[in-house]
């Protein structure tokens, strides 16, 4: 046999043995799995989560240019805002909604520390239920865990942003007399809590799809415990 196609061949033998060795090590059930691996497996699947959607949220764009968490003005307002696009006036809408997002992007990053500390708060009891608790289970109990920490860090930033436009007053004050009307919901009567309150949404939505994607293949991030924990849900 050419010795080039013994090598090749021996590699590709090898390959496929090792790729065997590697999933009968981890084919366990979720009751093989010790409290311990399935707390560092969420931990792990939370870093990797929260690093992955802060580097994206937290980009020029990461909410502008993404029409999955681009934060538009709500409702009543904005249908108002299209109706004044119609008619040329939409420079100082646009402006509005870059700085809502500009405000966002600039927000995510306060969340790195929080999110870092919260499996902190996990009991390892909880762990497994956590784990086989539907596909985002692990982003809905960090939520629940961090959202009001993060609104308090998130604020001062957005903030700054959306008042260095001079429009913020403006808003609240439109959509305080829509809130009013019935035109528009309580919470984004005010501009900084409506983006804010969004902000949150998009970092968490942005977690959620990165726990999914470990979730169903968690060898795919070459990561010894996310596979031995998350291929134990298989």
């Amino acid at each position: 046999m050419d010795r080039r196609l013994f090598t090749a061949r021996s590699a590709s033998w090898l390959a496929l043995l090792s790729a065997s060795a590697w999933n009968q090590a981890y084919a366990l059930s979720l009751s093989d799995l010790s409290n311990t691996d399935a707390t560092k497996g969420l931990k792990e699947a939370l870093e990797k989560g929260a690093l992955s959607a802060i580097g994206i949220l937290g980009a020029e764009n990461g909410f502008l240019g993404n029409d999955r968490v681009r934060i538009n003005l709500p409702g009543a307002l904005n249908d108002a805002a299209n109706l004044l696009r119609r008619f040329g006036q939409g420079g100082r809408v646009d402006e509005l909604v870059t700085a809502m997002n500009r405000g966002a992007e600039a927000a995510v990053p306060q969340a790195k520390n929080l999110l870092s500390n919260a499996v902190q708060t996990m009991s390892v009891n909880d762990a497994k239920g956590i784990l086989s608790g539907g596909d985002t289970a692990v982003t809905d109990f960090f939520a629940s865990k961090t959202r009001p920490a993060l609104a308090v860090a998130f604020l001062p930033v957005v903030t700054r942003a959306t008042e260095k436009i001079g429009l913020a007053d403006k808003y609240n004050e439109v959509a305080g007399k829509a809130s009013e009307m019935g035109l528009l919901k309580k919470e984004d009567a005010n501009v900084q809590q409506y983006v804010t309150n969004k902000t949150l949404d998009g970092l968490f939505l942005m977690i959620s799809e990165e726990e999914k994607k470990i979730r169903q293949n968690p060898v795919g991030y070459g990561s010894a415990i996310l596979t031995k924990v998350f291929g134990a849900l298989k």
